[in-house]
């Protein structure tokens, strides 16, 4: 289980991709030729816009409604239908690609895990472990996790980790970490840690370190995309209805 969870991260992108790029490469479009491949815009690898098209346009007028279309490719049509005319162009599908499918949302792990497991005991301990500790986080035993639920919860899991740190380093137990103590990623940063410039790292200064949040990273631009509605299934490819 361990093995398959751990692939799993990066198979679960694949799975997007092969999604949308599956349906656009059912067939070869033959009015596309070697000079039109990746004129006009940097869709998704793999992805065939002509093939796509084909494959979906009932009509054969070389666009596509939206009822032309399996309701999972629905959600975003306003951004997919850049001009607003009621109908997708070849060049509307290959520049907005990344719109066909929801993006995936960190608790997709729980799908995942549930999905990929080769061992369903194994599978069964991690998520009691997740489901115990959101219950935890129920403070109200309302069903609902509150924001204040969840950072009395982060408080708590950073004093447990620096508690770790200074039973494992601070050997002389004087509630400080000295540059001879220090091990590992602490003796790495310590000129960081040590803001007070003492030569110690005291249980403040490391629990400050632990609370900080990493920076936030500029959105990539053309392939931000709206999240998914909570409860939205995690669908495997092959497994819809509609015809692909």
């Amino acid at each position: 289980m361990r093995r398959s969870f751990v692939f799993s991260f990066p198979l679960l992108a694949l799975l997007v991709t092969a999604l949308v790029a599956g349906d656009g490469k059912k067939k070869v479009d033959p009015d596309r030729s070697p000079s039109d491949k990746d004129k006009g815009s940097k869709g998704a690898p793999f992805f065939d816009a002509g093939a796509f098209l084909k494959a979906y346009d009932k009509d054969n007028d070389g666009s596509l409604r939206k009822d032309e279309l399996p309701e999972r490719f629905h959600y975003n049509w306003d951004r997919l239908d850049a001009n607003k005319d009621g109908k997708l162009s070849r060049a509307e599908l290959q520049k907005g690609v990344f719109y066909l499918q929801p993006r995936r949302r960190p608790s997709d792990v729980v799908f995942v895990l549930v999905e990929m497991s080769d061992s369903d005991e194994e599978c069964a301990e991690e998520l009691q472990i997740i489901y115990s500790f959101l219950r935890k986080l129920d403070t109200n035993n309302d069903g609902k996790i509150q924001p204040d639920a969840l950072q009395a919860a982060r408080e708590g899991l950073v004093k447990k980790r620096v508690d770790t740190i200074f039973k494992n380093l601070d050997a002389d137990n004087d509630g400080k970490i000295s540059q001879a103590e220090s091990r590992g990623r602490i003796k790495e940063h310590f000129d960081e840690l040590d803001t007070n410039k003492d030569g110690q790292v005291d249980r403040k200064e490391l629990t400050r370190a632990a609370s900080e949040k990493p920076p936030k990273l500029p959105p990539v631009k053309g392939t931000t995309l709206p999240r998914k509605n909570p409860g939205e299934g995690s669908e495997k490819p092959g497994n819809g209805s509609d015809k692909r």
